[in-house]
């Protein structure tokens, strides 16, 4: 049964048409994810579902006597309110507590898995991504049958986004939610709703899923306009000898012809384009040299060395509050060390992406943030303007001229990104990069630091940007400490992982009794240690081959893809085709997923021989 069910939505904003007569429903129990590019109109839909906006056109059904709690993108709330009295005045209608105390006790508990243990805080003295994990804990405590959430896992770490991960998949409600977080997004969702130029299009099942369903559908779409295409030129080629009689037969023929004519294409989603020149990198780089820093008598970083090396692609991961956006600021000059040095070699060029665009003036247009840093900017293909600079991060002339102030929350990170990659930086660092992108622009970021001629420091929480971008992690570990990790985040948590096994384990190894026994794990913990870091006969026959074997396969999905273009009207070949093409899809990402783990063990052996020396 459907819970909330929209027809014929139509909604403007100032000359954006958002929905096109569109068609959306969620039904009992399904956790859905809401995709699309940003400024489309996702948080609208949100706010039209949980009653605080009005469809132009179109109706709104919502089951009878629906209980909806929403989670705004910037929560509001009353200033002079502790943390406690603002989630106590939230949820004061709530019926299932069967005291206030107890509705207390839930509520504390809750706040502190989100990181805010000051109960008694005042709401105007927190930070606005303390705000919003306040407001967060407000609305889980309810038992709503809906819950609406716009960028829940913004400003949560790793360890509060695993807890609300698993809350959620336990949710027993129904669930809408814009998020980021792909990674997330596959952990909780059963559905994804993409918005894309005013329609919505459903795909079951998560991230992986929806991209894979994706491309099946705009496939066929390409599959039937170029059978569109090749029937056109037919008709056109018959409507061009003309018309002898005036026949139902050719009558028909015509209104055929015409049809095909007045159809539309399938339409594409423009990219954003991240083009730009980094400036030159000279030998000397980044050097932090004993790095120390307190605020109070709360201790964030101690003795941190580190030489950041040419083309480094560095995470930095940690709690909240435990001064990674601090270690940024140092880096950058923002904030002076209380002990230690940052030495900065005379060509680096910083590009400092900051958490929170503290340093955008809303008031100022589009255009002029832009022009602020370069009339002109340099690409690989020579000079654009900063108009054209902007139509290809997606501000098209209209919005150009418009101010900061009214764009999204999205836009404005998009612009932010913008006006630090004009500048050509050699030196990008990124403070939670993955807030308020939508998933597009991270991907397309991700693809753009992959050839950036320059170090990356990122600052996220977001595990797969991490996965994807980075080489090496530091973690704070409590007491200052930063730990290094080598690999993405998934190469951490393994880290983590095999450490905490192997600590767990040595006290119950230690103090057995039976010596034999204790010899025997050694012995078989170091057997199988060695299995591991070196290569079988096959895996280094494999490892060896695993190249040419890619290469061949993708010639060989170029070579099919002009074979469908060859065969757009061959019905029965194109399908043979397709599923050939399919087989060797799947064959190449099985090859990548194997280059992956012989790529990680031969750096893994190299390290050890090289330790070992």
């Amino acid at each position: 049964m459907n819970l909330v069910t929209i027809e014929h939505l139509t909604k403007s904003y100032t000359e954006r048409l958002l929905f096109d007569d569109a068609a959306f429903s969620i039904g009992e129990g399904e956790k859905v994810g809401l995709l699309g590019i940003n400024g489309t109109g996702k948080s609208t839909l949100l706010k039209i579902l949980a009653g605080l906006e009005e469809p132009d056109e179109g109706s709104v059904v919502q089951r009878r006597n629906l209980y909806i709690r929403y989670l705004p993108q910037m929560p509001e709330y009353k200033s002079e309110d502790t943390v406690l009295e603002s989630i106590m005045r939230d949820n004061e209608k709530e019926t299932h507590y069967s005291s206030r105390d107890e509705m207390q006790a839930e509520a504390k508990s809750m706040l502190n898995e989100l990181g805010i243990t000051d109960h008694d805080a005042k709401m105007e003295n927190l930070s606005g991504g303390q705000r919003k994990r306040v407001a967060l804990a407000s609305v889980l405590m309810s038992r709503a049958e809906l819950l609406i959430l716009d960028e829940p896992t913004n400003h949560l770490d790793g360890s509060m986004a695993d807890w609300l991960e698993e809350y959620l998949r336990n949710f027993k409600g129904a669930l809408l939610m814009i998020t980021h977080d792909r990674y997330f997004l596959d952990s909780v969702v059963n559905r994804i709703i993409e918005l894309d130029k005013g329609k919505f299009y459903s795909y079951q099942g998560g991230y992986q899923s929806f991209l894979k369903l994706k491309a099946e559908r705009l496939d066929m779409a390409e599959a039937t306009e170029r059978k569109r295409q090749s029937i056109l030129k037919m008709e056109l080629q018959w409507m061009q000898r003309g018309a002898r009689a005036r026949s139902t037969k050719q009558k028909a023929h015509i209104q055929r012809f015409e049809e095909l004519r007045d159809q539309k294409g399938p339409e594409y989603d423009r990219n954003v384009v991240l083009e730009s020149i980094a400036s030159r990198l000279g030998r000397t780089t980044v050097e932090v040299k004993d790095l120390c820093k307190s605020y109070g008598d709360k201790l964030l970083i101690k003795d941190f060395n580190y030489v950041f090396l040419k083309n480094d692609r560095v995470g930095i991961i940690g709690p909240n509050g435990s001064g990674k956006s601090t270690l940024m600021k140092m880096i950058v000059g923002l904030v002076q060390p209380d002990a230690g040095s940052v030495e900065i070699g005379q060509t680096v060029k910083m590009g400092y992406f900051s958490q929170e665009n503290e340093a955008m003036d809303e008031s100022m247009k589009v255009i002029d943030y832009i022009k602020d840093i370069a009339e002109y900017i340099k690409t690989k293909d020579g000079s654009i303007s900063a108009s054209q600079m902007l139509e290809r991060f997606l501000f098209p002339p209209s919005v150009q001229y418009t101010t900061i102030s009214r764009l999204s929350g999205g836009e404005k990170r998009r612009l932010y990104l913008l006006r630090i990659l004009v500048g050509a930086p050699n030196v990008i660092l990124l403070d939670e990069p993955a807030n308020y992108l939508d998933i597009q622009t991270l991907t397309i970021l991700e693809d753009y630091l992959d050839t950036f001629p320059g170090i990356v420091i990122t600052v996220s929480h977001d595990r797969y940007f991490l996965d994807r971008v980075v080489n090496r992690i530091f973690a704070f570990e409590g007491e200052g400490r930063l730990v290094q990790y080598e690999g993405g985040y998934t190469d951490y948590l393994e880290a983590r992982r095999v450490k905490g096994v192997s600590e767990e384990n040595v006290p119950e190894t230690a103090t057995t009794d039976n010596g034999d026994r204790k010899k025997s794990a050694q012995k078989d913990w170091k057997q199988n240690r060695q299995e591991k870091l070196k290569f079988s006969y096959k895996e280094q026959r494999e490892y060896e081959t695993i190249d040419e074997d890619i290469a061949a396969l993708e010639d060989r999905l170029a070579e099919l893809e002009k074979e469908m273009l060859a065969n757009a009207t061959n019905s029965f070949k194109l399908r043979q085709i397709m599923e050939e093409k399919e087989e060797a899809e799947q064959r190449l990402e099985e090859k990548m997923d194997r280059w992956v783990y012989l790529n990680d063990l031969a750096e893994r052996i190299e390290a050890e021989k090289n330790g070992g020396q």
